[in-house]
């Protein structure tokens, strides 16, 4: 019985890319028949013509569902309407400006089917990205190598593929202010990986703004990770170390040498040393505070506005 695989494609004002990649689903699934695709793609809040070019637009060789979000709610949160959509025996992700090769959704369907395994991910060999955010997804990958899930690829991934059952889990706990993909790999299950070399966007801008990595990485922390909570307890033992050692050494100088002045300078030094790091914890702790209200609001992480499942050209 051939599979079906359910491709969520999330995008936000992607209009100059939106032909391109039709196209190229089109000319590509003409030639892909070990599987059935389900193309599901979630607007994430555009503004421009994305949607009236997608429903223009010829749709061939695969079954196709438009999902429009409310607002621009984030990718992860697209993708998670996605999840909550697809039909498919297993789901993966691709992006509309076709930086992952396409023929990755095939090598993914071929070592997740072959292996049996419930989730495979495409790791990258390299990246072609500049010198700071190269430096910032070396950085990213480390620290959640090292706080979050050894099995974190050194080079990172943005995509993964998973059986359905993985999808039923995470429609079941979909968790906001959180990373979908570290929700996966936390997850517990029999896992594999594929390499692939990532391409550079070749129209359009991305939308992956430094605002959205900070973001991101202080959702993988405070969501998957107690080290900012365990930073905040060692500097306060550190700095009530120095301090008792610094008093220790005013004292025993004070009655040998008689030799120390009271001075403004190092007093507002130590002042504002101090001062700085205990805005720093407590605006760390005041995070997770946060995030547990707004937990309990329980808020919806999407809101979809519409479903169009869109007729196939034959």
């Amino acid at each position: 019985m051939i599979k079906k695989v359910s491709i969520i494609i999330p995008f936000l004002n992607e209009a100059d890319n939106i032909p391109i990649l039709i196209n190229t689903l089109s000319e590509y699934f003409s030639r892909e028949n070990n599987f059935k695709a389900e193309l599901i793609f979630v607007n994430d809040g555009s503004t421009d013509k994305s949607n009236d070019l997608l429903l223009k637009l010829k749709h061939e060789n695969y079954t196709c569902i438009l999902v429009s979000l409310s607002k621009n709610f984030g990718s992860h949160a697209a993708l998670r309407a996605g999840i909550k959509i697809a039909t498919g025996d297993y789901i993966t992700f691709l992006y509309a400006d076709l930086q992952d090769p396409i023929n990755l959704i095939s090598e993914l369907y071929d070592a997740v089917y072959n292996s049996k395994k419930d989730i495979v991910w495409a790791t990258r060999n390299s990246t072609k990205n500049s010198f700071l955010e190269s430096t910032f997804s070396r950085t990213y990958s480390a620290l959640m190598k090292k706080y979050v899930s050894e099995s974190y690829p050194e080079n990172g991934f943005d995509i993964v593929i998973f059986s359905k059952k993985i999808g039923g889990i995470l429609n079941s706990n979909i968790e906001s202010n959180s990373s979908i993909f570290l929700q996966i790999l936390t997850s517990g299950f029999n896992q594999g990986i594929i390499f692939y070399d990532k391409q550079t966007r070749k129209i359009g801008k991305s939308k992956w703004t430094l605002g959205k990595k900070i973001k991101l990485f202080i959702d993988s922390f405070v969501a998957f990770s107690y080290a900012p909570i365990r930073l905040v307890s060692i500097l306060g033992i550190v700095l009530f170390l120095v301090g008792i050692f610094w008093s220790l050494y005013l004292v025993i100088r004070k009655l040998v040498f008689n030799d120390l002045e009271i001075g403004w300078p190092a007093l507002m030094a130590i002042l504002s040393i101090g001062f700085g790091i205990t805005n720093i914890s407590l605006g760390i702790i005041a995070e997770y505070l946060w995030r547990t209200l707004d937990s309990t609001r329980k808020r919806p992480v999407y809101i979809i506005d519409e479903i169009i499942e869109i007729k196939k050209n034959e």
